[in-house]
């Protein structure tokens, strides 16, 4: 059986860590969630948390923790969560090889 991950870019954990320095609070973790809703079916949550529950599982770089429930991990097994800056904006982004078709914003997708 293959395990199941998901893995924070370097500029994803470097970011992680530098708002979670501005926060001054160091146990802060990101924590991505897929919920049903947006234009394409599902959608991303992105938030910090700073408690494990019991369905997380726990990915690390560098120090920095993402939590994914064990839903969303089903949803997003093998993807990546990256940091990226733009001229138009920076944002967190979420490149899922398990998605088919996403929305323009990135924000929602589709799995058939």
């Amino acid at each position: 059986m293959t395990q199941r991950k998901v893995t924070l870019s370097e500029s994803a954990a470097k970011r992680v860590a530098h708002l979670r320095a501005l926060e001054g609070d160091p146990t802060l973790m990101l924590r991505v969630e897929i919920n049903g809703g947006g234009c394409s079916g599902f959608q991303y949550k992105i938030d910090f948390d700073n408690q494990v529950k019991e369905d997380d599982h726990k990915f690390e770089r560098d120090g920095v923790f993402l939590l994914v429930d064990d839903v969303s991990l089903d949803l997003m097994n093998g993807a990546e969560v990256d940091y990226v800056e733009e001229l138009i904006g920076s944002s967190f982004q979420i490149t899922n090889p398990n998605a088919t078709a996403s929305c323009g914003c990135g924000t929602s997708f589709n799995i058939m």
